[in-house]
């Protein structure tokens, strides 16, 4: 299993793909689920003439989700998944075997996957589902990140998620919710800030979400960093507060858990983690603004330069700091 690390982070997250393919036929289909998912086996019964697999997927570094519909009946079969995965049918009902265990899923559940076992799925005509990857070392690095230190034993995930109510249906619909932003070119989505932060929301949720051996332990009282740790992360916001930092991402800084940085930003500074890193961007780019030649930069280049990937929501945080737009703030530069 992963081993928790103080690994840095990138100083700028990946370019997020977004793709659509429709009326795929049954090569394709193999050519297209093999890029974006696994080597995956693709059967139909009836005839292959009439196959066709509408695809829209979108890629954040090590997740994936993409919604499939199916024409006609189908089976794919995977020999060993190498991912966690999740397939939530949106129409029709999906049969599915996996590490000795038969589940049927409908649209107000889902079927989960783990890594190392063979994985065989049916559907019947007209089905469609949302299918989320996401790679091993990538959900199990982002435990070891919450939790403060190594996983050593399996997740022990169950097959089957009830996505009707709770935190599995609040999950859902933000993966369904990515999915609807498929069919639009200026989508917030392919923003590289705004889709590593999705990226962390959906993977963290889907640990949020599903009972495991660790959840009770993501959910149970956390003891307060100490000051040393925080101030280790104080001097790395300090000095770097443009890089995409998660809470994750710190509390590995820290080297302990998501839950204890937290208590510690609450106990010492009297604020959240990622409270304090927006707090310290809108400095810079508040210094930025009143150095600026309007001539020359504009708002969006220096709200991008430290950190805001929506301009909207910039603007609203830099009026409640500094009682003015940052258009004013740049108008009134000499």
């Amino acid at each position: 299993m992963a081993e928790a690390s103080a690994r840095s982070t990138p100083a700028f997250p990946e370019i997020p793909e977004i793709v659509q393919f429709s009326g795929v036929d049954l090569d394709k289909a193999r050519a297209v689920l093999n890029r974006f998912y696994y080597p995956v086996a693709v059967g139909s019964p009836d005839d292959t003439a009439d196959f066709r697999l509408g695809v829209g997927v979108i890629q954040l570094g090590p997740l994936t989700v993409g919604h499939l519909s199916f024409a006609t009946p189908v089976t794919l079969q995977v020999a060993e998944l190498d991912a966690y995965h999740v397939s939530m049918p949106t129409h029709g009902r999906l049969h599915a075997r996996h590490a000795g265990r038969e589940v049927v899923a409908g649209p107000s559940s889902g079927v989960v996957f783990g890594p190392g076992s063979p994985v065989f799925t049916s559907r019947g005509a007209n089905s469609a589902e949302v299918a989320v990857k996401v790679e091993r070392k990538a959900l199990e690095d982002e435990l070891c990140g919450l939790l403060g230190h190594p996983v050593e034993r399996p997740l022990g995930l169950p097959p089957k998620v009830d996505l009707s109510a709770g935190p599995g249906h609040s999950w859902s619909r933000l993966v369904r919710l990515m999915c609807d932003e498929l069919e639009y070119d200026a989508s917030l989505f392919a923003e590289p800030l705004m889709a590593e932060r999705v990226r962390c929301t959906v993977v963290t949720g889907l640990l949020m979400s599903l009972p495991h051996n660790y959840r009770d332990e993501l959910t149970g009282d956390a003891a307060a960093a100490p000051p040393r740790a925080i101030r280790r992360v104080v001097d790395v916001i300090q000095n770097e507060p443009e890089r995409p930092f998660t809470v994750t991402d710190l509390a590995r800084i820290a080297n302990m858990s998501v839950r204890s940085l937290q208590e510690g930003f609450r106990r010492h500074l009297g604020t959240a983690p990622m409270t304090y890193l927006q707090q310290i961007r809108l400095v810079r780019a508040h210094e930025a603004l009143r150095r600026a030649d309007p001539a020359r930069l504009t708002v969006a280049a220096i709200a991008h330069r430290w950190g805001f990937a929506h301009l909207g929501r910039f603007a609203s945080a830099y009026r409640a700091r500094f009682n003015e737009s940052p258009f004013e703030t740049l108008r009134a530069t000499r």
